[in-house]
């Protein structure tokens, strides 16, 4: 197993996250912030946009099973990459889309998918995606891991989390975890 990892930001960590533990060939997902000026931020710092913090993933994958450039590309389809400081509903800095690199490689490779998707026109707005290099991740409260496995009725998880789900196993469905397994 080659280990790799990767942190982007694209709105609710929650959504990120249950998506992203479903993906054949990642073995850890946590919530967190990164790309602040704060340190040890909370949740509700963070939520009042004064941290300068997103709300993020970090993904732990095989990369021998599925590659950084791949990663990225199911993170492209899940969220909207071309609305500024916000997905849907939830507005401000803290989400925002972004990929936080952890090389030189991830960093060149974040680059040419990002223009791949542009130059793919799947989205009909320019990307505004930022592209810039991990610092450091607060790993988020308790309360806020496994989300939406945990609180799968709640309103919030029945009307963002469950359809972003829901479109990732419709799009993605040779990649998920369970189809591996049958």
């Amino acid at each position: 197993m080659t280990e790799e990892v990767a942190t982007l930001g694209g709105g609710c960590f929650w959504c990120l996250e249950a998506v992203f533990k479903e993906l054949r060939g990642v073995s850890w997902v946590m919530s967190g912030y990164a790309a602040g000026q704060v340190p040890n931020p909370t949740y509700k710092a963070v939520c009042g946009g004064a941290t300068g913090h997103a709300e993020v993933v970090q993904v732990k994958f095989d990369s021998s099973l599925l590659d950084y450039a791949d990663l990225l590309r199911v993170f492209y389809a899940i969220h909207d990459p071309t609305t500024l400081n916000r997905q849907g509903n939830d507005v401000g800095t803290q989400y925002r889309s972004i990929i936080l690199t952890h090389s030189p490689e991830q960093d060149a490779t974040a680059r040419a998918v990002t223009k791949e998707i542009a130059d793919a026109g799947i989205w009909p707005g320019k990307i505004v995606t930022e592209i810039e290099p991990l610092t450091i991740f607060y790993q988020a409260e308790e309360e806020h891991h496994d989300y939406f496995a945990l609180n799968p009725w709640s309103g919030y998880c029945q009307v963002v989390v469950a359809p972003k789900v829901a479109k990732f196993r419709k799009q993605f469905t040779d990649r998920l975890k369970r189809a591996a397994a049958e």
